[in-house]
């Protein structure tokens, strides 16, 4: 895959990517690479281009579908600069390298994808299953619901797995109008579970036990304090 064709898959929107360049790039690539704008005031009217170059409108399913994606990969790094653990940081940067891959997929309509559209594979997905399993028998079996919190990376982690949801719940409505890769709609769905069973982990790691959920807890007394 050349430069070109990985950063318009990769940066999936005017305000990062001057498509214009990208294709004079693929023609006659330059001695020295070319830098991609921050700003080209294309999006300034309310649409954006896909990763084919398509306009379309920031109000669409696909828009709001890779755009979510990419709060979800916001909110795994703001998770991840909590996490110490080395081997826990390894999988959260391989998330998050595999999000792009998710929002690229996503930018690009079906019949504008190639051989070379960053992808999903089976693998990916496996690895994350086997994440899953790794963590929960770590922190132990899960019987009750358990209350978001703990840790501070654990807080994070819980933050980053409720934004994945509405990720996947993005990505299900574009589905229900246009081709999505099923691997990707997988990777989003399994991701959810890995950062509530990484939440646990890290509580686990901080010597934390679970706050379960009490469907009668006690309202607390006011106290002489309030």
């Amino acid at each position: 895959m050349t430069t070109a064709s990985s950063a318009i898959s990769s940066c999936v929107c005017e305000k990062y990517t001057d498509l214009d360049a990208l294709e004079r790039y693929d023609r006659a690539p330059p001695a020295k690479e070319e830098r991609m704008p921050i700003y080209t005031r294309r999006g300034d009217h309310g649409d954006t281009s896909l990763a084919d170059g398509t306009r379309i409108s920031k109000t669409a399913a696909r828009v709001e579908a890779y755009g979510t994606v990419d709060e979800a990969n916001s909110a795994v790094g703001f998770a991840r600069a909590a996490v110490t653990d080395s081997e826990f940081d390894e999988v959260l940067c391989f998330i998050q390298q595999r999000l792009f891959n998710c929002s690229s997929s996503l930018a690009t309509p079906a019949e504008s994808r190639t051989a070379t559209t960053p992808a999903i594979e089976a693998a990916d997905i496996a690895f994350l299953e086997t994440t899953i399993d790794r963590f929960m028998g770590v922190a132990g079996p899960l019987t009750h619901f358990v209350i978001e919190g703990g840790c501070e990376s654990a807080c994070r982690l819980h933050l980053a797995r409720a934004i994945t949801r509405r990720a996947e719940r993005r990505i299900v409505a574009l589905a229900a109008e246009t081709d999505v890769d099923e691997q990707v709609e997988a990777f989003v769905n399994r991701l959810s579970d890995v950062l509530f069973a990484g939440a646990r982990y890290a509580n686990h790691l901080a010597g934390l036990t679970d706050e379960l959920w009490d469907p009668h807890a006690l309202r607390p007394e006011r106290g002489s304090s309030y």
